[in-house]
């Protein structure tokens, strides 16, 4: 693997600023099934088109303090946050990988995670665009950035083509972890009376689990519980909230659990060889 250079990082986080901006848009329209090509980006209280030069990630926030140039309704944290954190995410990864498949896919993969965290945690709700386009990069991924061996590798041989087995790996992780997922919810479901799991989570895992792979995603899994007990836990003692009326946005808390272990090398989404 070649050294990163810092002129590949940072126009990597500059890229990454750019981007952020643009998922700061669908984190806003799908959510409303409103198109992210037309209009140009608007201010959702007085609906004005805002101009470019109030339109720099991160830099327009605090030129304009915090308020539209219009209206001067407050311009929501999430907007800088979204696009510092997917600048941080692309700068880090050419960082640690430099300019290599790998990194690509982890910035792809965060990119996806971070815009999932803001749409279930806003409106709850996972759009297919990240679920099920994410599942269908991370198996088209597969192909370019070689997946970890699971229990699938008992019932091949090691001269099979690489490319394919890698494929595998990764449409094993998706339907595998999706389908025990699902199965489970309705299973609790049926007990408990109530749904217990949004399809949206199950098109989640699948996406992860494209990515991540079979132990990877299981991994993500229980670490995503943890945050939801933990952090949604707690949130709703505070807050005074009944468990039978209070939605955990389960997702955000997968996303953030995924996110997590993908800056921090999990070697399920790290796995790097030639494919030959």
């Amino acid at each position: 693997m070649a050294e990163p250079t810092w002129l590949y990082t940072v126009f990597a986080g500059l890229f990454g600023l750019l981007l952020g901006s643009f998922l700061n848009v669908c984190i806003y329209r799908f959510p409303r099934d409103l198109s992210v090509v037309m209009p140009r980006s608007f201010c959702p209280e007085c609906e004005k088109p805002i101009a470019a030069y109030d339109n720099i990630p991160v830099l327009s926030y605090l030129l304009l303090g915090r308020k539209c140039r219009n209206c001067a309704a407050v311009i929501p944290w999430r907007y800088p946050t979204v696009e510092l954190l997917t600048g941080a995410a692309f700068f880090f990864a050419v960082y640690k990988y430099g300019v290599t498949p790998i990194a690509l896919k982890l910035a792809i993969f965060a990119a996806m995670q971070i815009a999932l965290i803001f749409t279930d945690l806003e409106a709850r709700i996972l759009p297919d665009e990240f679920t099920l386009g994410g599942t269908l990069v991370g198996i088209l991924l597969a192909v370019f950035v070689p997946m970890p061996p699971s229990i699938l590798s008992l019932f091949y041989s090691n001269s099979w083509n690489p490319r394919v087995l890698s494929v595998a790996e990764a449409v094993l992780g998706a339907c595998f972890t999706s389908t025990m997922i699902w199965g489970f919810a309705k299973f609790w479901g049926h007990i408990r009376k109530r749904e217990m799991l949004g399809f949206g989570d199950v098109k989640m895992v699948a996406m992860i689990g494209a990515f991540f792979g079979l132990q990877g995603t299981m991994l993500a899994l229980v670490f995503g519980c943890i945050l939801g007990i933990v952090i949604g836990g707690g949130y709703m003692l505070i807050a005074r909230k009944k468990a039978s009326e209070y939605e955990l946005p389960l997702g955000t808390f997968l996303a953030l659990a995924s996110l997590v272990l993908a800056l921090a090398g999990a070697p399920v989404l790290t796995w790097y060889s030639n494919l030959g």
